[in-house]
């Protein structure tokens, strides 16, 4: 039998993170997988709260206002699947624009629409994306700095996470930010397997709840 974890000791910090529901016609998304093979784990004294969102424009982000309402997170990690990538992509920039090459699971396909009426055109993630790609790699594990996290649903969150981080009262200390997967070697290639996006996320956690600022690279280094 395999022991119980332990309980999370009250008011724990938690760190969010969240994944996609299959779309376009996939049997899976590796975004939940490795997700949810990390909820209830301990990582620098936070406990990692995992949330599946549904891979939908607007409802997407619905889920997420009502988990960190629910959760007040220290830290929040969005994750999304890219097939065609081969790495570990840190998402460097959100922008205010919904535009969908194929429908979202609601059978809705904006185009040239913004995320957040008003809004700033564009967020920067707030985590230490160059730390943590620099740590990624140490682990033996493919990983780059992105500079687009595209304009479908995944973009749809990361913007929508960036603004409630900036305008809600009670989140302006959390930090928060967007990584793109690859798909699952069954699913294609290239790819990474199950195992290792479940140690990258681990391992992207990490980095960031020791990291309060970005490490600055040497000119050329690692880009």
């Amino acid at each position: 039998m395999v022991p119980a974890r332990p309980a999370a000791p009250l008011h724990q910090p938690r760190v969010l993170l969240t994944g996609f529901d299959p779309f376009g016609g996939e049997a899976l998304n590796p975004s939940w997988l490795a997700v949810q093979a990390l909820q209830g784990r301990q990582v620098g004294g936070h406990r990692l709260v995992a949330v599946q969102l549904p891979t939908v424009f607007g409802a997407s982000l619905r889920v997420l206002r009502a988990a960190l309402r629910q959760h007040r997170p220290a830290l929040v990690i969005c994750v999304g699947q890219a097939g065609g990538r081969a790495a570990l992509s840190l998402e460097r920039v959100a922008i205010n624009v919904d535009d969908a090459r194929i429908p979202d699971n609601a059978a809705a396909q904006p185009v040239d629409t913004p995320v957040v009426a008003n809004g700033p055109a564009a967020y920067f993630s707030t985590l230490p994306i160059k730390a943590m790609r620099l740590a990624l790699q140490r682990d033996g594990l493919n990983a780059e700095v992105s500079q687009t996290a595209g304009t479908f649903v995944c973009n749809h969150v990361f913007y929508g996470l960036m603004h409630e981080l900036a305008t809600r009262r009670g989140l302006r200390h959390t930090r928060g930010g967007f990584i793109h997967v690859p798909w699952l070697p069954e699913q294609g290639s290239p790819s990474m397997a199950l195992d290792d996006l479940v140690r990258g996320l681990r391992g992207a956690v990490r980095c960031a709840l020791a990291t309060p600022i970005d490490v600055v690279q040497a000119a050329g280094a690692l880009d």
